[in-house]
């Protein structure tokens, strides 16, 4: 499709004749101009509960911090920000276009989230549909590339495509050229096997066996079976929480944990426990990778800022929504996402002058400066479809001292 992110003049000014579906706090009525004194308002759409309930912690702690950080700088175009405006995505499609809905009627100036692919599936027509900017901090599903959202629907996650890729090849690098592919039967599983199927044969591995599965299954004889029986010498599995029943019965069939590789959804520290809760280092030599940021300075601040905070996955990547999204209303000078959203792909481009941190990067922007904010979870560069075209990510292992960090690799879509 053409490209998304660019929103012509005429396309601008025909959403704002019409006044917006959600025009925003204060009715929209001094768009395009300095915002008024209006206020910004943030709505976050995370997993409250539901089978990924233990990424929403990290998900509004992330842009809580944000907008304490945009706040304590004087806020969005001189006005502070307000507490954010939650809804709970539940991992359930009807719940979350609920929430989306609630947002929507609460006039919120943009959103963050949903955490899980699938529910910005079930949400983005609803949100991106009132002219909101959406930009969630989690979304890896390849498929969101391509969405039509009118233009108003980012990430700063990068997409399966690329995370594919460095599973391959630390698959490939680990001396496996047999492989078994286990991945949930929705557009995420599906997505990322298809990439990670493509890769691992670009690579000269073999790929056996590729089993999916129902996320709401209660057991997984089938698909353990389908794996085992062609005796791969590394399984890779695509998976949320359900994941670590799928893992509790391979381990049971005869794969080691050396054999296993895992993503994102299942890169908890307590996977150990919630596998075998009697035994957790069965799952010792599993290996997994996972979008991240190598930032020893953003991870101690938002320590500090939240001391009981375990888990941190995709938190620097959320508090990067909340931050480009900041400057982009800075850009424009509005609060109005008409205004702004093309403004969003600007304040990343590396044509501008770098800078880190809200205050420096609207400063410069106050000075008639193009800016390149780069942000906590890395370079950002937002592309047409609204992807980020580079990322960070995290090799992680689970061994005698329980979850470990091995190292910290950037790739890019150009690699």
């Amino acid at each position: 499709m053409a490209s998304k992110k660019v929103l012509g003049l005429t396309a601008a000014t025909a959403a704002l004749v019409l006044g917006l579906t959600a025009c925003g706090n204060g009715g929209g009525e001094d768009g395009g101009g300095d915002g008024g004194g209006e206020e910004f308002t943030y709505g976050i759409l995370y997993p409250q509960s539901g089978n990924l309930a233990f990424l929403g912690p990290p998900q509004i702690t992330a842009a809580e911090y944000a907008i304490s950080e945009i706040n304590d700088a004087g806020g969005i175009l001189g006005t502070e920000v307000p507490d954010i405006v939650e809804g709970d995505e539940a991992g359930d499609n009807a719940q979350a276009n609920q929430a989306a809905n609630n947002l929507v009627a609460d006039e919120v100036n943009a959103v963050i989230g949903a955490a899980a692919s699938g529910m910005t599936q079930a949400t983005y027509d609803t949100i991106t549909g009132a002219n909101i900017v959406q930009c969630s901090g989690s979304n890896t599903s390849a498929a969101l590339s391509d969405i039509d959202d009118n233009g108003y629907y980012f990430r700063t996650a990068p997409s399966d495509s690329l995370s594919a890729v460095v599973m391959a090849r630390k698959i490939v690098e680990a001396g496996h050229q047999s492989v078994g592919l286990v991945a949930r039967g929705d557009d995420y599983g599906a997505g990322y096997a298809e990439n990670l199927q493509t890769e691992l044969e670009a690579l000269g591995a073999e790929v056996v066996a590729n089993e999916t599965y129902d996320p709401e299954a209660t057991t997984f004889d089938s698909v353990v079976g389908g794996i085992t029986n062609e005796e791969p010498d590394a399984v890779a599995l695509i998976a949320f929480e359900e994941g670590a029943q799928v893992i509790a019965q391979m381990l049971e069939g005869g794969i080691e944990g050396e054999q296993l590789f895992i993503t994102d959804g299942l890169n908890d520290p307590e996977l150990g426990a919630t596998v075998n809760e009697s035994d957790p280092d069965a799952i010792n030599g599993v290996t997994g990778v996972a979008p991240s940021a190598d930032n020893p300075e953003f991870s101690e601040g938002l320590s500090e800022f939240n001391p009981e905070l375990e888990v941190t996955q995709f938190a620097p990547q959320v508090y990067d929504c909340v931050t480009s999204i900041a400057l982009a209303a800075e850009a424009a000078g509005s609060v109005e996402a008409a205004d702004y959203v093309a403004e969003l792909p600007n304040v990343t481009r590396p044509e501008g002058t770098e800078c880190t941190t809200f205050a420096e990067c609207r400063d410069l922007l106050a000075d008639g400066e193009e800016i390149n904010y780069q942000g906590v979870s890395g370079n950002i560069d937002f592309d047409d479809n609204g992807d980020p075209t580079a990322a960070t990510f995290e090799i992680f292992a689970f061994g005698d001292d329980g979850h470990e960090i091995l190292a910290y690799e950037e790739h890019s879509l150009n690699d």
